[in-house]
């Protein structure tokens, strides 16, 4: 159980403590509401060209990395579909520092020209790195744009194309963090072995008076379910050829996201999944696998993806797949199979609330959630998973007409 207190600032912003008394260390994390679902289809990229300017200084704290390091203290952020999170990690006793860092930076961020096109130019490079110049880098995105065709998720945190940073200018980029990067759009967490009051004190003194500048929304477009299956082949300078099967799942805060997580574990949880065991080791017809939730906020996707050995076809494959399924369709899995797993999920969760960081972190992002008594329930969401539970997933979600298999070949 993870205590905690949470309260709203006058100004809209979430602030929510937690007493760890077995740490000397203080974890401040700054969740903001806003990742690629809140972007412009026509300038995508922005939520996480965001990330790295949010580290270029303010008009106040030219260095921002620099004052964390006085401190004793170490920072990072990452962003994703769903949020941007930035996190600092210091001596209990220099709390306030992290709190001054990210109140300033909340209002007072120091977009330059300068800084602008020394952060494009840097994103840039990273999605020609990381996506587009690298084996099998452009293999998600692909995926996710088969998956969708409406909603935002059909474009990776980094855009759509590096032209849509290219493209940006400073009045863009400004526009973006007025409208994004402001108290009632964030949840400050923090873990510390400080008394929760005090917490909550210093939190009013360096956030309280800044003001708000809250819009409207913009409606996330929703995908509509799909009636039949999708299907693409790509060719590219790969060592092997892989496949990927996405199926539309529900939200992350969904009641069948637990029996989801845990099947993907039955599958791909270790060298002792069904699909390791079956299809590489047994059968020898992937050198590796893996089963996964994607876990958003909207509707997302549950993925099998293999990597083939010489010899293997595509569409050999797709069949161990849909035998695998079928296989929990017709006897779902046995106790100790589904035992171990929600052990696995027990111990991963306890071990991590070991971890001050981890505490903040999660507080936050159940706060997103919208339920932030979760935290202390989900395990035993877990726990109530049946195998009737699976069957009824496998059924109603590993569909064939729900699918999206993406052929991602090796060429000859």
């Amino acid at each position: 159980m993870i205590p905690y207190i949470r309260q709203t600032l006058a100004n809209g912003l979430v602030v929510v403590v937690n007493r760890d008394r077995a740490s000397k260390l203080a974890a401040v994390n700054i969740l903001y509401r806003v990742g690629a679902r809140n972007e412009n289809p026509a300038r995508t990229g922005f939520a996480h060209l965001f990330e790295h300017l949010m580290f270029r200084g303010t008009r106040q704290v030219p260095n921002f990395d620099l004052p964390v390091q006085m401190a004793s203290g170490d920072n990072n952020a990452f962003t994703n579909n769903d949020y941007t999170d930035f996190y600092i990690t210091l001596p209990k006793d220099n709390l306030e520092t992290a709190l001054w860092l990210e109140s300033d930076r909340m209002e007072g961020l120091d977009i330059t020209p300068e800084k602008l096109e020394t952060e494009k130019r840097v994103v840039i490079e990273e999605f020609r790195q990381r996506y587009l110049n690298q084996p099998y880098g452009d293999q998600m995105m692909l995926l996710r744009d088969l998956a969708y065709r409406t909603h935002p998720y059909r474009w990776a945190t980094i855009g759509r194309t590096p032209d849509h940073i290219e493209q940006a200018t400073l009045a863009d980029v400004e526009a973006f963090y007025r409208r994004h990067y402001h108290p009632s759009n964030a949840v400050l967490s923090i873990s510390a072995d400080l008394d929760e009051e005090r917490m909550l004190a210093l939190a009013e003194k360096w956030f309280g008076p800044l003001a708000d500048r809250p819009s409207a929304a913009d409606p996330v477009p929703q995908e509509l379910p799909q009636r039949e299956a999708r299907r693409r082949e790509v060719e590219r300078d790969v060592p092997a050829t892989t496949v990927s099967v996405a199926y539309h799942m529900g939200r992350r805060r969904d009641p069948d996201f637990q029996t989801a997580d845990l099947i993907s574990d039955l599958l791909a949880g270790g060298d002792s999944g069904r699909l390791y065991n079956w299809l590489v080791k047994e059968r020898q017809l992937l050198s590796s696998v893996n089963a996964y939730v994607t876990g958003d906020l909207d509707p997302g996707l549950f993925v099998f993806t293999g990597q083939l050995l010489p010899g293997t076809t595509p569409e050999a494959v797709e069949t161990a797949f849909r035998q695998e399924i079928d296989s929990l369709l017709r006897d779902a899995a046995t106790e100790y199979e589904i035992e171990k797993v929600k052990n696995k999920f027990e111990a991963t969760t306890l071990f991590g609330e070991l971890n001050v960081m981890n505490k903040a972190m999660n507080l936050g992002f159940y706060e997103l959630l919208g339920d932030l008594a979760f935290i202390n329930r989900e395990v035993d969401c877990y726990r109530a998973v049946t195998p009737d539970d699976i069957r009824s997933f496998c059924s109603r979600v590993l569909r064939p007409e729900n699918s999206s298999t993406l052929i991602y070949r090796a060429r000859k």
